[in-house]
């Protein structure tokens, strides 16, 4: 066997200095939008040469009915049982049930977990990652705090004091995880290169990525589109009909555009016509799980509670809807802007009881009051 041959010093510190500045990354969140991002991102991290191969995924531990601990099971089927069932991730992709563990090494953080664990999330690993990654959230809700509401993205970035990028788009998680041809939107700040990487750490043949310089609108159209669909959920329960339902809709993307101009006058009019914004609010509206339950919730005439046929229709996975339309009810009573927004106001008043989900058409179309808040009426 020949010898092995020794490289030159300056070919040695090139091939050391590549391998320092590749990518590390890190999902936190393994639910089915998470595993389908890991696939993503996996599929991706092997042909990069900018990109370590090994995508870890930290993984909240459960015990399965075997008795087997989740972690374990997916790291050794290479599958997600639970959330994902039927779809191998990538033989790269690690479970961690360890969260420290799973973000020290990482230079990119991908979050998708509910958005009402973030917070709790984000306190548990300050001062644990690593000066300078770059985050994204996939991460569809609002906090609301006592000085207003707050994104996901800006809470991210404050909690850690890190930049935060967002993904959004018409993305039903089991259609991408057998690779029909789907879109998204990647939003960020002012760092065109940073969005640019996310972009390629993302896009597939089947799953197409576009950057757009909007954070929050971005971001608002993914988390507003949720309320809307538990709308076009009543809708679908009480037999309505299309022609209803796209008034729904319509009424909804009205809703979703004055909403996102009057918390940020910055949100772009082109923002809407993305996948993130119509394509999204469409496809939630026809599918995904908010329209699924309420439409259970609609036929049941509100008498089975959200959080009981969440049980039992989604085996684990989490509403986002009913939650986000409450935080929202919050934000427009605190400001006095319930009046302006017929559709939002109603949809929170069924889904806790205070309406009857026919209320849904007799309320939505209530016109708004636009002197409440002067000028809004330039965002209908």
């Amino acid at each position: 066997m020949a010898p092995a041959q020794e490289l030159p010093p300056e070919t040695e510190a090139v091939q050391l200095g590549d391998a320092a500045e590749k990518s590390r990354v890190t999902v936190v969140g393994s639910g089915n939008w998470g595993s389908v991002a890991a696939k993503l991102i996996a599929s991706n991290t092997l042909r990069l040469p900018s990109f370590h191969d090994e995508v870890r995924m930290w993984v909240f531990e459960e015990i399965l009915p075997s008795g087997e601990k989740l972690t374990d099971v997916i790291n050794s089927t290479n599958e997600n049982v639970k959330y994902l069932p039927g779809i191998k991730l990538g033989n790269n992709v690690v479970a961690d049930p360890d969260l420290e563990n799973a973000v020290k090494d990482a230079n990119m953080l991908v979050f998708v977990t509910p958005h009402q664990f973030v917070e709790g999330i984000c306190k548990r690993l300050v001062g644990k990652v690593k000066e300078g990654v770059e985050a994204i959230s996939l991460i569809k809700g609002m906090e609301v705090k006592m000085e207003g509401p707050c994104m996901i993205s800006s809470l991210i970035s404050e909690q850690l004091g890190i930049n935060c990028c967002v993904l959004m788009g018409a993305n039903i998680a089991n259609e991408i995880a057998v690779e029909k041809f789907s879109e998204a939107t990647v939003g960020y700040r002012e760092n065109r290169e940073i969005a640019e990487k996310w972009v390629k750490l993302f896009s597939t043949p089947y799953f197409m990525v576009s950057p757009v310089q909007d954070v929050e609108g971005v971001e608002l159209c993914g988390t507003l589109k949720n309320v809307v669909a538990i709308a076009a959920g009543f809708v679908d329960g009480l037999e309505m009909g299309n022609n209803t339902k796209a008034a729904i809709m319509r009424i909804g993307l009205r809703e979703m555009k004055a909403f996102s101009k009057l918390l940020f006058p910055s949100v772009k009019d082109t923002t809407f016509f993305e996948s993130c914004g119509v394509a999204d609010l469409i496809t939630t509206c026809l599918g995904g799980r908010n329209r699924k339950v309420a439409e259970a919730f609609a036929k049941n005439g509100g008498k089975r509670s959200f959080d009981e046929l969440e049980a039992e229709m989604l085996q684990g996975q989490k509403l986002q809807g009913v939650s986000t339309a409450r935080e929202l009810y919050e934000v427009l009573s605190h400001r006095g802007w319930l009046e302006l927004f017929p559709l939002f106001a109603t949809v929170h008043e069924i889904s806790s009881g205070r309406l009857l989900p026919s209320a849904i058409v007799e309320y939505s179309e209530h016109k708004p009051n636009f002197s409440l808040v002067q000028g809004s009426a330039q965002y209908y």
